[in-house]
């Protein structure tokens, strides 16, 4: 019972994260049309996540147990904290332009770009052959043909809202050429978003301690945000608080956000591998387009019915080849457990014979 449990747990933690990231894809959007500023939105969500994991990370990995921390594990931190700032800012820059739904659906493409480079890095491997190589291979250009789809495809509006009805891709003030913008920065941003999960795998197997490297990186982040906002905007007024939806929204993000999503992530990427993680962001998708239609008046086109079909079947043949190849590996375990079992017993029984 307590293994399956086990067993279930980043599964459920993916599902969480996953509603988690939505609704962060969504306040951030909300903040962003309000007038807040990419780097001042991106500081203070950091910042308040910082202020979150300080007493939290030291008191879950106390003195005894927490690893040694290396000059190779602090430069590891540095590379997360700077990849996930370029996640930060490219992410909200592109949502600037597209659609939550249509942004929550190119973020799909990240299996396809975490697959290749967990590969190249070598954490993901395709030594077991088979069915589950050709079924991860496949899926994975499978998710990217669906993401495609959703970003190149409109087709006729299956839901309108007051706001959709007037015209496709014209909410919020977007035109034709800010949606193709806005999918050209999400399409960056998985790139950048695989490299961040390939650096969390990397570091986490130097070192285990989850919360701190998430302490890390959001410090980081929110230092390199607060001196891009001072650097490149030139406003005071950017750090303003005076709206409502700008003080949710950061609230929601600081709490749910970089606190609570990203450490979930960080530690199924510990206990599953990156390519577990990527996969789940299609769920995403079925959840961004009712909360986009109800609270942002987002339009459900056809276009993005189909591409998210096709991510979800490519999603299912990954993971399927990921559960026949983590039972390839227990049972090369189990019979490498009994091997050296059995030649171990053969050793006390020729010591014991005269």
């Amino acid at each position: 019972m307590k293994i399956q449990m086990k067993s279930t747990l980043p599964f459920l933690g993916m599902v969480i994260g996953q509603i988690a990231q939505v609704g962060l894809t969504l306040a951030g959007k909300k903040a962003i049309t309000s007038g807040m500023h990419n780097f001042s939105y991106v500081f203070y969500s950091n910042f308040l996540a910082s202020l979150i994991l300080l007493p939290t990370s030291f008191l879950v990995h106390r003195s005894p147990n927490r690893p040694p921390l290396t000059l190779s594990v602090a430069g590891g931190f540095l590379v997360v904290g700077i990849l996930g700032f370029l996640v930060q800012v490219v992410g909200y820059a592109g949502l600037t332009y597209a659609s939550a739904t249509v942004a929550t659906a190119i973020l799909n493409l990240i299996p396809g770009f975490t697959f290749i480079l967990a590969i190249i890095f070598g954490v993901e491997r395709l030594d077991y052959g088979g069915l589950s190589m050709w079924a991860k291979i496949i899926g994975t250009l499978v998710s990217v043909l669906g993401a495609i789809i959703v970003t190149f495809y409109t087709g006729p509006t299956i839901i309108t809202s007051r706001l959709t009805s007037i015209a496709p891709h014209h909410l919020l003030g977007e035109s034709s050429s800010d949606w193709i913008l806005g999918g050209v920065l999400m399409l960056i941003d998985c790139v950048l978003a695989a490299l961040f999960i390939i650096a969390q795998a990397v570091v986490l197997k130097k070192y285990s301690a989850v919360l701190i490297l998430m302490l890390a990186y959001c410090s980081i982040i929110a230092v390199l945000s607060l001196l891009a906002s001072l650097i490149w905007e030139h406003d005071l007024g950017a750090f303003s608080l005076q709206s409502k939806t700008r003080l949710l929204a950061i609230l929601y993000a600081g709490c749910f956000g970089a606190g609570f999503q990203v450490t979930i992530g960080a530690w199924c990427v510990k206990m599953k591998g990156p390519l577990f993680v990527a996969m789940f962001h299609p769920l995403g998708i079925v959840i961004a387009a009712i909360m986009g239609v109800i609270f942002l008046g987002d339009g459900l086109y056809l276009g993005c019915l189909l591409g998210s079909g096709v991510i979800v079947i490519g999603f299912y043949g990954v993971m399927w080849g990921k559960g026949k190849e983590d039972r390839i590996v227990e049972g090369n375990m189990v019979e490498s457990s009994r091997s050296f079992l059995l030649q171990d017993d053969t050793q006390e029984h020729n010591v014991m014979l005269p």
